[in-house]
Parts: structure tokens; sequence; C-alpha cells
């Protein structure tokens, strides 16, 4: 069903329009296949680069659409009604781009930045390591000053997009340890050092990649340095701030998807000679369903807003990454029990669903982190 959206403009609900309609025609039709296959959308996506999909809340003297985040997020969360992996696409492509977008110098900016938001090129946020997820701090991803260049060795892991990105924000330690000792540096996907690993064998999203990215003396000039040394970590909590958002996006979509077929599906069922629509037990669940669908999408949209306003929402969005998971997971639970027996098999989209809600859960930080997040705030008001 259509989702009745309060939009700040007309430009916004054209674009939204837009939006439907690609996702209609372009997403849909392929989304099982491809995840059956384990196939990315690559083509798709380029489609959504040209149509000024990827580069939303990004500044138009780059290229971008300079939409507030409160518009850009809608967006996801109608491509994640459609497709949830390409919805996933887009806001890891949109984090991927954001430490240049904020702590890039002017030059870096002109120079790089409207080949990355102006739908060519696909990007990838390298934190995560196999022994530091939740301690990102911990990282021990090196990069040594030689001459000119940055030397970088180490592992990172759980990368959405691993050989499939043009390029890729490095979190790499160039000082002491812990957060002060971070810094991040943009790379190439060509970079002669820098290989991908094969792809993790997931349970859901299983047409995007995911995989560790191997630095083996991968060289760097300095200028690929955001930032300044040292302030990497800052720019990594920044830009999960938003990432994290994005994430709640793809889940209330993933929800919506969830609950528009569970009560297609409950209007036509017929058990006992009537519609299992009928049912007050199974009306509950769906109208639990659709009540924490609409809170999960109020939660995203006021955390956005604050965002746009230029105050604090790190709370918020963490707030919103947390609850909309956890929702999201709830939902595609029991829209598989709508369905029943026929919930469980994979010629009903529900599974899909279900297995993929499990994901958005961990991502951008757990939801035990999240809760951290909320906690430290309060502790401090």
């Amino acid at each position: 069903m259509k989702v009745e959206r309060s939009l700040p403009t007309p430009e916004a609900e054209a674009l939204l329009e837009l939006t439907r309609e690609l996702a209609a025609n372009e997403l849909a039709p392929i989304a099982a296949d491809h995840e059956a296959d384990s196939r990315f959308p690559r083509e798709q996506v380029r489609t959504l680069g040209k149509a000024g999909l990827l580069g939303l809340p990004y500044p138009e003297e780059y290229g971008g659409g300079g939409q507030p985040y409160e518009v850009y997020l809608q967006v996801v969360e109608e491509l994640a009604i459609a497709w949830a992996t390409v919805a996933e696409t887009v806001s890891v492509h949109t984090l991927a781009c954001y430490p240049l977008a904020a702590y890039g110098s002017a030059e870096q900016r002109e120079r790089w930045l409207p080949d990355m938001i102006g739908g060519d090129l696909l990007g990838a946020y390298c934190l995560s390591e196999p022994q530091s997820g939740s301690d990102a701090a911990a990282l021990r991803t090196k990069a040594v000053r030689d001459g000119g260049d940055y030397v970088v060795d180490g592992t990172k892991a759980w990368i959405t997009h691993a050989g499939h990105a043009d390029f890729y924000n490095l979190l790499v330690r160039t000082g002491e340890e812990g957060p002060a000792g971070i810094s991040c540096l943009l790379a190439p996907a060509d970079t002669a050092g820098l290989t991908a690993a094969a792809p993790e064998k997931k349970m859901g999203f299983t047409a995007s990649p995911t995989a560790q990215i191997l630095l083996d003396g991968a060289r760097l000039p300095a200028d690929r340095l955001l930032g300044a040394e040292g302030q990497g970590f800052a720019i990594a909590m920044a830009a999960l701030d938003g990432g994290r958002l994005g994430i709640a996006a793809c889940a209330v979509g993933l929800a919506q998807a969830a609950l528009d077929y569970a009560v297609g599906y409950a209007k036509e069922r017929r058990q006992f000679g009537r519609p299992i629509m009928d049912f007050q037990g199974l009306q509950f669940m769906l109208a639990d369903m659709a009540t924490g669908i609409a809170a999960g999408r109020a939660l995203y949209l006021e955390a956005a807003r604050r965002r746009d306003a230029g105050r604090p929402y790190g709370p918020q969005a963490a707030m919103a990454k947390l609850f909309c998971t956890d929702m999201a997971m709830k939902v595609t639970t029991d829209a598989v029990q709508v369905l029943g027996g026929y919930g469980y098999v994979r010629d009903y989209p529900v599974e899909r669903y279900l297995r993929e809600a499990k994901v958005l859960q961990i991502v951008e930080g757990t939801n035990q982190i999240q809760r951290v997040v909320i906690a430290r705030h309060l502790a401090k008001s």
C-alpha cells in the first residue's frame, strides 16, 4: 500500500514519486531472483545514480541533490519496501561519501566528491575488523607514513560492497592506541595491495556483497588523508550517526513490505468459510504491526529533522536505529506467522524479509551498543 507522507516541498513529493516508479519497475520484479542467486544489482544501482538518488543529502554544487535528511531517508524507506538490498546500498554509499563531504578540504571535495555522489561510483566504509567490531577504537590496521605516501597493512571485516565498490574509506591507525591514533584515508578500488576476500555466506541480504578487505602494503598518497591525523575516530562516529538513520529507514521499509504482504494474504486466505482477516486474533496482530511501523517512521523522521536543523541528534539516531530494527524483527516474524506454513517457505517473500531483518539489529552498531549510547546520554543529562 502507498504510504501517506508529509513532505516539505513539491520537489520532494516528485522525488518520492520517481522513487516509487523506479522501485516498482526496476527493482521489485527482479529482487527475489537476485537474492536467490546472490547477484548484486550493479546496473540497477547505476540507474538510481543517473536518477540522482545516490547523492541526495549532499550539496548541489558538487552534483548532489541538496535534499534534507528527512527527504533522503524516506527515499531509502521506499526503496526498502521494494528491495531492502538496494536501500542498504544507497544508505552505505551515502555513509561512504560523508567523510569527504564533511571533513575533506575544499580541494579534495572539488577533486573527488562530484564523481562519488554523481551516480557512477559506488562507495564502501571500512571500520570494523575481525577482532574489533563494537570496540571500534581497538582497530589495528596500520598506516605508516613513507615520504609522500601512507603504506597500509591490515584487514577490514564485514565490508558492504567489498569487491564491487569504486572507493573505500579506510579507518586506520596512524598513531597511539585508542581513538586518538585513528585516521581516515580515501582509497580508490584499484589501489595496489587492496583486495577483497571471498564474499561471506550470509543468512540474508544475499544479493548484497559483504567481505573482508585485505591491505598488504597498499600505498596511498598523503593527500588521501581526510581531516587531520588522529581525527579518524571522530569522523567515523559522526558518519555512523547518519548511517544509523539510514538503517532505521531500511528497517521501516522492510517492515512495511512485510505488513503489506501479510494484509494482502489475510484478505485472500480463507479458513472456516471466511477470510482469515475476519478473525480478531489476527486483526490485533496486524494492528500491532502497523502501529510499530508508524512509531518507527515517526522516530527516525524526528531524528532527521533535528539533523536538518543543525541540532545534536546522536542519541535520537541511536534510539531510531534500536527501535526500528527491533520492530522490523518482530513485524517480519509476525508476518511469517500470519502466513502459517506458507510463511516458512521460499515461495513467499516473508521468510526472506525475516532473514533480512535480523542483520539490521547488528549493522552500524549492534542494538546493544545503541543502548550504551542512549544510556550515556541519559547519564550526562
